[in-house]
């Protein structure tokens, strides 16, 4: 039932059934999202530092894209939960549509900014020479493509609002058998196709991702949804609803902008280090996402249990269902933070040649220092998208603003370029700012505020 999309109430019956329901498939889905970037860093790197750099640079940039992408994906969440639990299936129809709507302005603003000022960004972010000339049409498409991380993030926040997590994970499923064939056959030009380097990689991703959109598409406007029914009268603009996807966006969007923000400075403040230190710190970037994107999935069952039951007047049951998620989150990363300890060092062996022993060592200090803060991480996640799917997209803001912004980017230069640490200052930097900000998550979630918002 749980990869099929079976409908089930959530409101009602076994929370840990529900929990399972809804975690599983959300788990594949993050699991198939972090497949686009170990894909990609996998081949790339056999093209060399620069490239690798050039990837890790953009990633990082394009990661604002990413923070309007799940800002609308949570409000969209937040308010087809909201109707879903109402069992008012035509409040979530016109919430979902609205919020492709909405989506379709900022789509147009990033896509055009980014294609246009790619050389200037990756020279900002501190990219070398050889590497910005390198990688220039790289950044150019993977940030022209915007649209298709958004509506990919967007759409699949709305099917999880309404509880059918399948669809969201066999779009993604799609999407990365397409890139993972045509990555190899791009960059290295077999068959009819020419070779691309490292620009191959980014056709490779954004028609990949493209083609998940598609078949969303299909599943929303074409496939019969219980509560997802669009009719003609849902394209109708609607004041209302258009204010509530705002007022929950907004917060939702500076929330990972603020996150987004903070990880671009820690690596342009490695960057200064060299195309070394900064391709050895991405490479383990790109493997400490692939293995905590699951427990992401399982942190997105939150916000969907949370809507929902206050949709259905049941706070009690939202509670009972954050503890048992956040108790299953808990499990998950202490066991990745055990394996990242004890493999780190061939993990990241098979990922970098040993033709580059520097790299290397960087990115096995980044993986073992960094994941040091996953438990408490794993907790704090949890509860950010308790927070979002309660329709309190300003407290987790807060919390952000607070923990990456006023600790973790002025302790990271601190350690790194104040004190001479270097990479290794910011990746102390890390997992110290996580944990407050994870304490801080715990004190505002014991208050309780959360479960009187509406929506």
């Amino acid at each position: 039932m749980a990869l099929k999309g079976d409908e089930y109430d959530y409101t009602s019956g076994s929370i840990r059934k529900a929990v399972f329901l809804l975690s599983i498939p959300m788990m594949l889905e993050m699991c198939l999202e972090s497949v686009f970037a170990v894909v990609d860093i996998y081949f790339v790197n056999k093209l060399g530092s620069h490239a690798v750099s050039v990837v890790g640079l953009t990633e990082a940039t394009i990661t604002l894209v990413y923070s309007v992408a799940i800002g609308l994906s949570a409000a969209a969440t937040a308010l087809v939960a909201r109707r879903v639990g109402e069992k008012n299936p035509e409040g979530a129809s016109k919430a979902a549509v609205q919020s492709l709507l909405v989506s379709g302005v900022l789509i147009a603003i990033m896509s055009c900014f980014g294609y246009i000022y790619a050389r200037e960004i990756l020279e900002i972010m501190g990219a070398e020479p050889e590497a910005v000339n390198m990688g220039v049409n790289y950044t150019r498409i993977m940030l022209g493509g915007s649209a298709v991380v958004v509506l990919l993030f967007l759409i699949n926040g709305i099917f999880r609002g309404a509880g059918n997590a399948s669809v969201a994970m066999r779009s993604l499923w799609l999407g990365n058998i397409c890139n993972i064939i045509l990555c190899p056959v791009l960059i290295n030009g077999y068959g009819p196709f020419p070779e691309m380097g490292v620009t191959g990689a980014a056709v490779a991703t954004v028609s990949g991702r493209g083609i998940g959109v598609l078949y969303q598409l299909y599943q929303l406007f074409f496939v019969k949804q219980d509560m997802i029914k669009v009719h003609q009268q849902s394209w109708l603009p609607d004041k209302k609803v258009i204010s509530s996807l705002l007022s929950i966006s907004l917060p939702a969007t500076t929330q990972f902008i603020i996150q987004s923000a903070s990880w671009i400075f820690l690596a342009a403040i490695v960057a200064l280090s060299g195309s070394d230190a900064s391709a050895g710190y991405q490479t383990a970037i790109r493997l400490i996402i692939f293995f905590i994107l699951p427990a992401w999935g399982m942190s997105n069952a939150a916000a969907t249990l949370v809507g929902q039951n206050l949709g259905a007047n049941q706070p009690g049951r939202a509670e009972i269902s954050v503890r048992t998620i956040a108790r299953y989150n808990v499990v998950f990363m202490a066991g990745v933070m055990l394996f990242f300890i004890v493999l780190a060092d061939p993990l990241i062996g098979f990922f970098i040649s040993a033709h580059h022993p520097a790299e290397h060592i960087y990115a096995v200090q980044a993986l073992r220092i960094i994941n040091l803060g996953y438990v408490l991480y794993g907790i704090a996640m949890v509860l950010m998208q308790a927070f979002n799917g309660a329709g309190d997209t300003k407290t987790p803001t807060y919390i952000s603003f607070v923990g990456f912004w006023l600790l973790q980017i002025p302790l990271a230069y601190l350690l790194a370029i104040t004190t001479g640490m270097g990479p290794l200052g910011v990746f102390i930097a890390i997992p110290s700012s996580e944990a407050f900000v994870a304490f801080l998550y715990i004190w505002f979630y014991r208050k309780g505020k959360w479960k009187e918002v509406k929506v």
